[in-house]
């Protein structure tokens, strides 16, 4: 039973997220019934990060397994032509051996996060970005960023729902940078908790227009309590950019 590895891209603005849900389409299913009408098989798409509804995806992974092997050009090109009208696309399809998992296999994964920093709302940017008109200082939102890379028990930083055995997670990486009318928050890290990356966003814009000083957001960390930290960012400002393997 061959195993095989795709890249996908999409614009999570129509999808209810990643995984099947019962209240609208996911990615997951998208691409489920893309390959089950090329193939006349029935697989399980396992991705590598359950991004929520609205988030989109550069670099996402996932894996499935058929019965019969496929040429990897027909799988791309095929599951292409079937996935449309929907905004996903497969850019790379591999075949792995049995042991590879899209999602515990994972050793990193990188996440963008974009902030249209000007007076005027986006036009060709709507939906990808979370517009924030206000003035943000992006060297205060940086040395704020500082104080929540390493290993640290985030429980401030997830959702109430989160399932994750364990709050605390090693960040790796957490840059906030500025590209034109854009602030950009970079952020890596194995794993991350629900809502995490959000939460970040919306803790560090407190800092970034003045409401918070950066010390607020250790303060916020070490109370380990959710109602310590900033709001949760609008979810179409997030990309899950890449996942790497060993």
């Amino acid at each position: 039973m061959p195993r095989y590895r795709i890249t996908v891209e999409y614009d999570g603005s129509n999808f209810v997220g990643w995984q099947r849900q019962s209240n609208g389409m996911s990615v997951q299913e998208a691409l489920e019934i893309a390959l089950q009408r090329l193939t006349g098989e029935n697989p399980r798409v396992q991705g590598a990060g359950r991004t929520d509804a609205g988030v989109h995806a550069a670099g996402q992974v996932a894996h499935f397994d058929l019965e019969q092997s496929f040429p990897l050009k027909n799988l791309r090109d095929g599951s292409n032509f079937h996935l449309r009208p929907h905004l996903v696309t497969v850019i790379d399809v591999s075949e792995v051996g049995s042991s590879f998992d899209a999602r515990f296999s994972a050793i990193r994964r990188r996440y963008r996060y974009r902030i249209l920093n000007r007076r005027s709302p986006p036009a060709l940017a709507r939906g990808q970005v979370w517009f924030f008109a206000k003035p943000l200082d992006e060297t205060k939102m940086q040395a704020a960023a500082d104080l929540l890379v390493g290993k640290n028990d985030f429980t401030s930083f997830r959702a109430v729902q989160c399932q994750a055995k364990s709050p605390v997670k090693t960040l790796e990486k957490l840059k906030v940078s500025r590209q034109g009318d854009e602030v950009l928050i970079d952020v890596e890290a194995r794993s991350f908790l629900h809502n995490q990356v959000r939460i970040t966003a919306g803790t560090l814009v407190l800092v970034g227009e003045g409401a918070w000083a950066p010390d607020d957001v250790g303060i916020a960390l070490k109370a380990k309590n959710r109602a310590a930290a900033g709001p949760t960012a609008p979810p179409e400002g997030l990309c899950l950019m890449e996942v790497n393997y060993p």
